[in-house]
């Protein structure tokens, strides 16, 4: 692979020193607390996100999905790339690895995701069992807001990682008829049918999508299709509201980890033991129904509600045990914004409470599928163990943006957090029960100062909460039904105790526009305590542990550079966008590891792609991305290699902007590497399976037509 230290030249033009031609425009929009955000009577525009985000004194992303959609879009992993401080790598399935600043760091790819406060339009996704992401269809989208860290604190995101706001279309951003069809390399095919339109005070947004794929990797074949729809009514200009309605299904094969070895030479093959199983994670249907209501009382202040009823059950063959899974989950916003001025100062402050609960009914059964060990003297179907998943999370936030000089402001805010977990296993008798219930507080303070129009500086200092899984508490138990339990014998008994997960972080950066391009920059360091690992017991789990870790650090620089290089006269432009994450997560003096490394995510982390684009509206583009070696035990004794690939796009976009075609080629060389990492505690220098090969060489065409 190519040396880090080859990284382009223009990286390394990521300075704060430089002048910038902000869009000061975008920023003098977003200063009006009610006219730039509220009263568009539709979900804030990407123009208006970006004036939003700028506000916040930290690091954000805004991701316009006109630009990922001129490619193959199949979830997460091409949603988020180039995006800085980002990592999003997928197991060759929707189940994309995400983490931010360390986010959910050790977390498997295709379960519940951590350690990030999900939502969709600004109504909450993630609950008390985690985020699934079924329902991250990415074709419904408009754009996707990140806040990393403590800025998402104003919308109640209180973990490490902080918030991802997935916008959908509405009426007012979407044409009246598109129709999208993808195609590609191991049996790929993605199509859409969506409208929008407004019709007078009333809006709406239509759109189906279905998908299936072979796979990359032997035994990853998968299928899934969904439908959104959202409307929009303005009752008079103080009043709207909008329901919005999701329902997906998905079905995916499991491969399973395999070992670097396998990767190298056969790097299609699946773990055998996955394959003999047949082992597959189906979600048959997954439901969101919300509504966000917003009454603008005057010119300078607003109230919007949100309610959200979410259904995600699952049906789980992940090894030789079948798991049905429910879960429901009910939740409720309230915000409140109001501008004044305080002593001849704006000040902007906002009051929030957002709460998430499982219903009564979450919780799982079990049943043998596949008789072996300890059940096998037992049918398949025989039942196994029932156990209850419960919970809820309770965030009270009150937060300001006071202008405590020209162009420098202070923000300040506290959150007052509680969380309820409890599982009990119900079936067979004497099982246990565990019941937590923590309350914690979450200060933050912070500065912004808009140095010229073209350059902005920020700092903050805040405090994050995460608490556990339910089911977490009952997969991380040691103790076991004894012998003679029927088909239960040697399954978890009484769930364990977790604390919640603290951390206290530093944040100092900067964005701007210099002669070099748009660019962004943030270092932070967060000492964290009771850090909730995963790690597998051994190879051949499906399911990991999870505990509380002795004090770690997560220390990071988040950056990227977007630079116009070139501009001809007939209207062709030679482009440049780069995303460097730099990631140093490690124990402070833990008694078995002293200062290892976190296993699960890489220290360097680059994506890069230049582009021209003709007048004509053809484009043409080349892609790499740089990945230094990620430990896979948190011994250090072993690391998956290093590794560099690169792509590349042709397309065509109509001047009209009515339709566009694309050819998305990627991993030319066929480089062979671990895509996700989920760790083991001490390989002793081995090579075990904890490893997903990333796709091979693969190629995508695509057209899209749109009735304007």
């Amino acid at each position: 692979m190519p040396s880090l230290k080859t990284l382009p030249a223009a990286l390394l033009g990521l300075a704060l020193v430089c002048p910038v031609k902000a869009q000061s425009q975008g920023l003098e929009l977003g200063q009006v607390l009610i006219g730039a955000e509220d009263q568009s009577g539709e979900d804030a525009s990407v123009e208006e996100a970006k004036a939003r985000l700028a506000e916040v004194p930290g690091g954000s992303n805004v991701v316009d999905m006109r630009q990922p959609l001129q490619g193959r879009v199949a979830g997460n992993q091409d949603v988020l790339a180039y995006q800085p401080g980002v990592y999003a790598q997928s197991a060759g399935n929707e189940g994309t690895k995400i983490s931010i600043r360390g986010s959910g760091i050790n977390r498997a790819p295709g379960a519940h995701a951590s350690g990030l406060y999900t939502m969709l339009d600004g109504l909450p996704l993630t609950g008390p069992g985690g985020t699934p992401y079924e329902l991250l269809e990415p074709l419904w989208l408009d754009h996707v807001e990140v806040l990393r860290g403590a800025n998402g604190f104003d919308r109640g995101a209180l973990a490490l990682g902080g918030a991802v706001d997935y916008v959908s279309h509405t009426g007012y951003n979407a044409p009246r008829l598109n129709v999208r069809y993808v195609m590609g390399s191991h049996g790929y095919a993605q199509r859409q049918v969506s409208s929008g339109q407004v019709l007078g005070d009333f809006d709406y947004y239509l759109s189906m999508t279905d998908a299936h794929s072979d796979g990359y990797q032997d035994h990853t074949a998968s299928k899934s299709q969904g439908v959104i729809a959202n409307f929009g009514y303005r009752f008079n200009p103080n009043l709207e509201t909008r329901f919005y309605i999701r329902h997906r299904e998905t079905d995916n094969d499991l491969a399973g980890r395999v070992t670097k070895h396998s990767i190298e030479h056969d790097p299609r093959a699946a773990n055998p033991a996955y394959v003999t199983r047949n082992d597959s994670r189906d979600q048959p249907g997954s439901t969101f129904i919300g509504n966000k209501t917003t009454y603008y009382i005057d010119d300078d202040s607003s109230i919007q509600t949100g309610l959200v009823y979410h259904d995600y059950p699952m049906d789980l063959r992940e090894g030789p045990n079948r798991l049905k899974v429910a879960y429901t989950d009910v939740s409720g916003t309230f915000d409140y914004k109001r501008r004044d001025t305080l002593w001849g100062m704006e000040s902007n402050s906002t009051v929030g409470l957002r709460v998430t609960k499982h219903l009564p009914n979450d919780g799982a059964s079990e049943r043998v599928r596949i008789p072996t060990g300890n059940t096998a003297a037992y049918a398949p179907g025989t039942h196994m163990r029932n156990f209850t998943y419960q919970g809820s999370d309770s965030v009270l936030h009150v937060g300001n943006d006071l202008e405590i000089a020209e162009d420098l402001w202070l923000t300040t805010g506290l959150a007052a957090i509680y969380t309820r977990r409890e599982s009990a296993v119900t079936y067979p008798e004497g099982g246990g029960k565990t019941s937590l219930g923590d309350w914690d507080y979450a200060p933050r303070l912070g500065l912004r100062y808009q140095v010229t129009p073209d350059l902005q500086l920020f700092g903050n200092l805040s405090r994050s909460v995460e608490a556990p899984h339910p089911w977490s508490l009952i997969y991380s138990s040691n103790v076991r039904f004894p012998t003679g339990s029927g088909a239960a014998t040697g399954t978890q008994r009484d769930p364990v105790k977790l604390q919640n997960q603290t951390a206290t972080t530093l944040e100092l950066g900067g964005r701007g526009d210099s002669a070099l391009g748009e660019w962004s920059l943030a270092w932070y360091y967060a000492q964290v305590r009771h850090e909730l690992l995963s790690v597998l017991p051994d190879a051949n789990a499906t399911t990991p542990y999870e505990l509380n870790a002795s004090p770690t650090v997560h220390q990071g620089v988040e950056a990227s550079l977007n630079s116009n290089l070139w501009s001809a006269n007939d209207g062709g432009k030679l482009s440049l966008r780069q995303a460097y994450t730099f990631s140093d997560f490690h124990y402070r003096d833990d008694d078995r590891f002293g200062d290892n490394r976190l296993p699960g995510l890489p220290m360097h982390y680059y994506q890069g792609e230049l582009r021209y684009d003709f007048p004509q509206g053809f484009f043409a583009a080349i892609n790499t991305q740089l990945v230094s070696k990620t430990a896979v035990d948190y011994a250090n004794s072993y690391y998956a290699d290093p590794y560099a690939t690169f792509g590349a796009t042709l397309g065509y976009n109509a001047p009209k902007g009515d339709w566009q075609t694309w050819l998305d080629m990627r991993n030319l060389t066929d480089k062979h590497y671990a895509a996700t990492v989920t760790p083991g505690y001490d390989d002793k220098g081995l090579d075990a399976a904890r490893s997903t090969p990333g796709e091979g060489m693969a190629m995508y065409v695509g057209v899209s037509w749109s009735l304007l």
